[in-house]
């Protein structure tokens, strides 16, 4: 059965495991009213009125003044095989109770409005100015509640305020499903206001997803805007936004960072992880380039104070956005997803040689001490990551990597003054640079090892990463040609 007002886009389905009014076994016994409702004698055993004791006349479960007799019974669906769906609520209500209604009350539910049209009533041979009194019966699949259930949403129809019931989403959500079933609008608009209202669990967000088919647009549209992106990139941009707040945005970036690091570390799809992160290391190379080459090539037609500020800021801009591009660096490895990183990185000419005109000069020495360090740690994982394979680069991207860099760490070698904490640094890429070199055609590595004479250090034994490498050279060079 379909039914609904002209206003919605969707029209209202009954909710449950069949169709039609047939879905709840309801048929229509009219006949004259005499004196009290009595129960049929034929009726199920264990069929029972419920309390009444606390009525109020006309109210509901009023059988005095009640012109509707309803049956109320469980009716499993073919697909439940067992009766342990039941919930425990139920076990303190029998599951074939009899209650007493009235029509003009019933009647705010669509579904028992048209039961109760001339329609469906069946013929009376009594006199027509006579009351009648309707006997239905009512089916309450187990896919769709309980009878406790059936019987609240039943006794909402006798009020207008629903904010005693609906107290919590639990509950909106059983009451949801009967509210659809019986085209009980009011009670539907009221779950749904109160849904929207409220934060969710993930179940009940679960819950609320499968009942969203059954509502109409203009329903369901707050309820789907909480749950569904309006946009394709929706996840990427927050993915991006989140990036850009932890290295720019708070003054607590250690803990924000780790918290990042970890979404990422957990975020579904790796795909978008890579695009955000290649996203995020684009933008911070760029400002570290632009910095450095505005340092290297200063304009000097202002003032000299004015000049020296400039500079000033040119290298902590450098220098701050590389720490955020080694964090970058670090997330990319570790989700290993570096391999664009890696081709940058190895064709950055312009940028390693501003570089090394910077290192050579001492101005920065006292701005930011800690540049250089930020930069070779950027170099280290990167190639760190090529030489353990944790990133396949290809032949012409490892060479640029070692010719574009090597430089630089020569130059550090020889004009920074290194502390005793940075000395680990320095051997740790002059041995991944030499593994690199390990991994090319002779020629090459024989042009490459003999700008690495720089290693070499007072006691050869203190340099043993270097003595390998030209070992290795020697013993691969010194076999006979291939054919």
């Amino acid at each position: 059965m379909t039914a609904g007002s002209g206003g919605g886009s969707k029209k209202r389905q009954r909710f449950g495991c069949n169709t039609r009014f047939s879905s709840t076994s309801a048929v229509i016994d009219s006949y004259r009213l005499e004196g009290t409702v009595t129960e049929a004698s034929h009726k199920p055993s264990g069929l029972r009125r419920t309390s009444s004791s606390a009525t109020i006349s006309g109210g509901f479960n009023d059988a005095d003044s009640a012109d509707v007799v309803l049956r109320l019974f469980l009716e499993p669906c073919p697909s439940d095989s067992d009766s342990e769906s039941i919930s425990a609520v139920d076990s303190f209500v029998e599951d074939d109770i009899q209650i007493y209604l009235h029509s003009n009350v019933i009647s705010r539910s669509k579904y028992f409005s048209a039961l109760l049209s001339a329609r469906w009533q069946g013929d009376s041979s009594e006199g027509e100015n006579s009351p009648k009194i309707y006997r239905l019966n009512f089916g309450v699949p187990l896919s769709t509640g309980t009878i406790s259930t059936h019987l609240s949403v039943i006794q909402l129809l006798y009020t207008d305020d629903y904010s005693g019931v609906i107290e919590n989403a639990s509950t909106a959500l059983s009451i949801l499903p009967v509210a659809l079933e019986l085209l009980f609008e009011d009670c539907v608009r009221s779950c749904v206001r109160f849904l929207e209202a409220v934060p969710w669990t993930e179940e009940e967000e679960k819950r609320i997803l499968s009942l969203i088919p059954f509502l109409r647009e203009e329903e369901s549209r707050e309820l789907l805007d909480r749950v569904s992106p309006s946009k394709t990139d929706s996840l990427e941009e927050m993915l991006h936004g989140l990036i850009v707040a932890a290295i720019h945005n708070h003054s607590n970036m250690a803990f924000v960072k780790a918290f990042v690091a970890k979404l990422l570390r957990e975020f579904s799809s790796r795909n978008s992880a890579r695009r955000v992160l290649e996203r995020a290391f684009e933008t911070s190379l760029k400002t570290v380039k632009r910095s450095l080459e505005d340092y290297s090539n200063p304009d000097f037609r202002g003032d000299h104070n004015e000049t020296e500020a400039i500079q000033r800021l040119n290298l902590h801009t450098a220098t701050t956005n590389g720490r955020h591009l080694l964090w970058l660096i670090e997330r990319m490895i570790e989700l290993k997803v570096a391999d664009k990183a890696v081709r940058d990185w190895s064709e950055q000419s312009s940028f390693t040689a501003d570089l090394q005109r910077a290192f050579r000069d001492d101005a920065w020495r006292n701005i930011v001490p800690g540049l250089p360090v930020v930069v070779l740690r950027c170099t280290c994982k990167l190639a760190n990551a090529v030489a353990s394979g944790s990133i396949l680069a290809a032949r012409p991207v490892r060479m640029k990597l070692v010719k574009e860099w090597l430089p630089v760490l020569i130059v550090c070698k020889d004009n920074v003054s290194v502390l005793h904490t940075h000395k680990s640094l320095y051997t740790e890429l002059e041995e991944i640079f030499l593994k690199i070199i390990s991994t090319f055609p002779l020629s090459d590595a024989q042009e490459l090892l003999q700008q690495c004479l720089s290693f070499a250090t007072r006691n050869v034994d203190d340099c043993p990463h270097l003595v390998t490498a030209f070992n290795t050279w020697f013993r691969r060079a010194d076999r006979p040609p291939t054919s």
